[in-house]
């Protein structure tokens, strides 16, 4: 059976996401998932994109990428980060073979029937991916995310995140855009727990 072929577009929003071998909790430990960070920063410093949220788990992660104009395609992006990481996490750990489980998921937002709910289910959704995993009750309170950068305008984030524009066009105070993001977390939460109770 073929590979599906991956779009790659310029200025558009990608979720991508990917799983270790196996699906083991390979990244568990907090230094493992540091190296994610430093990786991330030097994908960043290489290439021309934004990094507009991510969530680092102990089996997968999920980042939400901006394409540029006449900047890299979605596809070297990601194949850097992950050759980078498993690369480094083998000479680390003394390590050989394959890191990653699979070629990487990827949606592109924009393509969707209303892109800014998209985005921000899908923001709340990798969000909120630590507290399904039962790893904190808050979302707040998981250092290996970026919803604080959108909840705190002085946040101080390990990598650089550049908010979306479709945060951005919430409002023009970010009070104003914290206080409708909120919603979108209720919104979320309101969906998440009828299909608990439903299901």
């Amino acid at each position: 059976m073929s590979r599906k072929h991956r779009i790659c577009l310029e200025n558009v929003t990608y979720h991508t996401h990917s799983r270790c071998i196996e699906k083991k909790p390979l990244m568990r430990s907090e230094k493992i998932k540091e190296l994610m960070i430093f990786v991330l920063n030097r994908a960043l410093k290489k290439y021309h994109f934004e990094l507009s949220g991510y969530t680092i788990m102990d089996n997968h992660f999920h980042f939400y990428i901006k394409t540029l104009k006449d900047g890299e395609t979605i596809s070297r992006i990601m194949q850097f980060i992950k050759a980078q990481f498993s690369r480094r996490y083998n000479r680390l750990m003394n390590r050989t073979g394959p890191f990653w489980n699979e070629r990487f998921g990827d949606t592109i937002i924009e393509f969707s029937d209303d892109p800014e709910s998209v985005f921000f289910y899908i923001l709340w959704y990798i969000g909120y991916n630590p507290v399904r995993s039962h790893y904190v009750q808050d979302p707040r309170d998981y250092p290996y995310s970026s919803i604080n950068c959108y909840l705190d305008k002085n946040y101080k984030s390990p990598v650089k995140i550049t908010l979306h524009d479709f945060f951005i066009k919430l409002g023009s105070k970010s009070n104003e855009r914290v206080k409708k993001l909120l919603e979108y977390e209720e919104q979320y939460r309101k969906r998440i727990f009828s299909q608990y109770v439903y299901a």
